[in-house]
């Protein structure tokens, strides 16, 4: 995969996560305050002593995120800041990008996301972007998101595959202001980063028209 592909996915693939509403570049932490949460669940109980709410086959949804998973846990103060941990068969439902995985972890200050935990065995992400045939994939088992800072790491055997090209480590990190990904290995063979690059029928055809030229 290439660097500009790699950063396009990265791109989108955050904005379509981790944005509340991507189709607004200008959302402010006001707004998102603003957003309400709905939650549906077969059960809720309170645990008063933690002030931690617990619900069993839970939906959970705010703005355009929408998350499905067996049970989540809710510990908040009365601004709704805290923390949400949703575990067993997550789903992460964010516009055209999907995510399964067996645990997510976000933290709120006040209605904003500010952190986001996701782990598996590994963590599957899938997205569909505008006007391309093909979905880009993603596996990890552990991506952690630092919204205020704009940075995203994904580690422990990260594989980021769009177009039939793969780039895999141990860990590779984003970061979204500086448009700038790094990946780095443990330094031993079997985990040094590894970039398989699969040419396309264009690309081969293009490839041969300038051969054909030089004769």
């Amino acid at each position: 995969m290439n660097a500009m592909s790699r950063n396009t996915f990265i791109v989108l693939l955050l904005s379509a996560m981790l944005a509340p509403d991507v189709s607004t570049a200008q959302t402010t932490d006001l707004d998102l305050r603003r957003l309400p949460w709905d939650i549906f669940a077969e059960t809720m109980i309170f645990d008063g002593k933690t002030s931690t709410y617990i619900y069993t086959d839970i939906k959970f949804s705010q703005g355009v995120i929408s998350i499905e998973s067996d049970e989540g846990r809710a510990t908040l103060d009365q601004n709704n800041s805290g923390s949400w941990i949703f575990s067993g068969n997550v789903k992460i439902d964010v516009n055209t990008s999907k995510i399964e995985c067996d645990s997510a972890e976000l933290l709120f200050d006040g209605n904003v996301l500010t952190k986001a935990t996701v782990t598996g065995r590994p963590a599957a992400f899938s997205l569909q972007s505008t006007g391309l045939n093909d979905a880009t994939y993603a596996e990890a088992r552990k991506l952690l998101y630092d919204v205020q800072s704009g940075v995203i790491e994904f580690s422990e055997q990260a594989t980021i595959t769009e177009s039939g090209n793969e780039i895999s480590s141990s860990y590779l990190m984003y970061d979204i202001n500086e448009r700038r990904i790094n990946a780095n290995s443990l330094g031993v063979d079997d985990d040094r980063v590894r970039i398989t690059y699969t040419p396309t029928d264009s690309t081969i055809e293009k490839e041969a028209l300038v051969e054909g030229g030089d004769r």
